[in-house]
């Protein structure tokens, strides 16, 4: 551990070298990758502590080396500040930990095609630029990923769990790159390729070239060796979690492999489980979280409460979502229209029972935008931060969401004594609004100050 950073694996062994040609390296090292300014003061009118739903007014928070020092009244604070102390005043906006996305897809950029090339194809949506995505270079994929990161980490997402869809090892790339201080991101958790039974994802490739394609975004497993063994893979590019995508294709004994061998490695897992059989399947496997889990029922809420199990919720298509990307780039029939708009108050209905069934179970979840679209208009932070307004039109209180993509979500990722909380120890990870967003939630969308590791991103408030 370097700072609380947990380091892939290749990293690691760097310890295991003579001493003084660490030394050489650690001197070579760029300075942006070393300690950021000693000792920073931020004041703001209110600062929110998520997991108590207490506000402090006025605070003020004392960084020092990255790490919050202490949170308290700027009187108070500022008495035990050293002198000539750098003070950032944000004026009277509120103080929130740094937001985490739980659910990211940074290296995959998808275009919504047109109306007559979605109905003509298998899964027209999403596999064309999946495929286009695959068979381009894997520079271009990761140079994408480092935007579409930078853009994350300006909307105020200063952690992020990206599960998929990075070819081989793209995430854990960029990843390192922004540990490394080469590049300007969020804290990334990284998975690598996805876990899939044959078939799953695409279908019908040429059978030349389909393997070699296959090979460079998923491993395939058919068997419980072969699941050990892909889990093995990925921790040989150093990831720092397991993705499966389950849906009736994997047997259990098949997961229950991938299960055991990632903890095993201390590696935590997540499986895409959208409906109650594969959900049941990941439950009796003994995943650490369910991503989507757009059918469960409440029995298996239940079980999940008792287990410890998480449900990540992705509210990506909630309120209409789908429609919002496509009328500004394609032209759609009116019976497209028309199938959009009833689709979008289906979804409705159905998103509202769902979150308050979960909300009555008091099964642990977390938030992610499980976003890989391109959204007209918007950066990438910016179209993740839809998330808050899709769950609060679901009926989810303000203080739950923001739970979601702090407390609750660093407790998800097993990173609660680091990140999700602005307290003493912790990474200094800050973000304020302007308002308060337990009254006006979409305030979360129009992030106004980004601080990470004691850095500040962003500041369209203080001085």
């Amino acid at each position: 551990m370097i700072s609380g950073v947990k380091l892939p694996n290749q990293s690691r062994r760097l310890f295991a070298l003579p001493a003084a040609f660490l030394l050489i390296l650690l001197a070579t090292a760029q300075p942006s990758a070393l300690s950021p300014e000693v000792v920073t003061l931020v004041k703001a009118g209110r600062l929110l502590d998520p997991r108590t739903g207490n506000v402090l007014s006025p605070a003020a928070v004392l960084i020092e080396n990255g790490r919050v020092k202490e949170v308290g009244s700027p009187s108070r604070v500022q008495a035990d500040a050293p002198a000539g102390v750098k003070t950032i005043d944000l004026g009277n906006a509120t103080l929130l930990p740094g937001l985490i996305d739980s659910h990211t897809h940074l290296l995959l950029d998808v275009i919504v095609p047109t109306e007559v090339e979605s109905a003509r194809r298998f899964n027209g949506d999403f596999v064309p630029d999946l495929l286009l995505a695959i068979v381009e270079s894997p520079s271009k994929r990761v140079l994408l990923g480092a935007q579409l990161a930078r853009e994350d980490l300006e909307s105020g997402f200063t952690t992020v769990r990206n599960v998929g869809h990075s070819g081989i090892d793209g995430d854990a790339a960029l990843r390192d790159a922004i540990n490394a201080g080469r590049l300007t991101g969020p804290r990334i958790l990284a998975s690598g390729r996805k876990l899939i039974a044959l078939g799953s994802y695409i279908q019908s490739l040429n059978p030349a070239v389909a393997e070699t394609i296959l090979r460079q975004e998923f491993l395939v497993i058919d068997s419980p060796d072969r699941a050990r063994q892909a889990v093995r893979q990925n921790v040989f590019y150093g990831v720092d979690l397991i993705k499966v995508a389950l849906n009736d294709d994997i047997s259990l004994p098949e997961l229950k492999a991938v299960v055991e061998e990632a903890h095993r490695q201390h590696l935590k897992v997540a499986v895409h489980a959208p409906d109650a059989a594969s959900i049941q399947t990941a439950i009796e496997a003994g995943a650490d979280s369910i991503e989507h889990g757009n059918d469960v029922t409440d029995e298996q809420l239940k079980i999940m409460r008792d287990k410890g199990i998480f449900i990540d919720i992705t509210p990506t298509f909630w309120s209409g979502f789908f429609s919002k990307i496509s009328q500004p780039i394609i032209v759609m029939s009116p019976a497209l229209k028309s199938r959009l708009a009833a689709s979008d108050d289906r979804r409705r209905q159905r998103v509202a029972s769902f979150t308050q069934r979960i909300l009555k179970s008091g099964v642990k979840f977390a938030a992610g935008s499980d976003m890989c679209w391109f959204y007209p208009g918007k950066t990438r932070g910016q179209a993740s931060a839809t998330i808050f307004a899709n769950l609060h039109d679901a009926g989810m209180p303000s203080l739950d969401i923001i739970r979601a993509v702090t407390t609750s979500a660093a407790e998800l990722l097993g990173w609660q004594d680091r990140i999700g909380a602005i307290e003493p120890g912790k990474f200094a990870d800050l973000v304020a609004v302007a308002g308060d967003p337990i009254a006006e939630i979409a305030e979360l969308e129009r992030v106004r100050f980004v601080m990470k590791d004691g850095r500040v991103i962003r500041n369209d408030l203080g001085h």
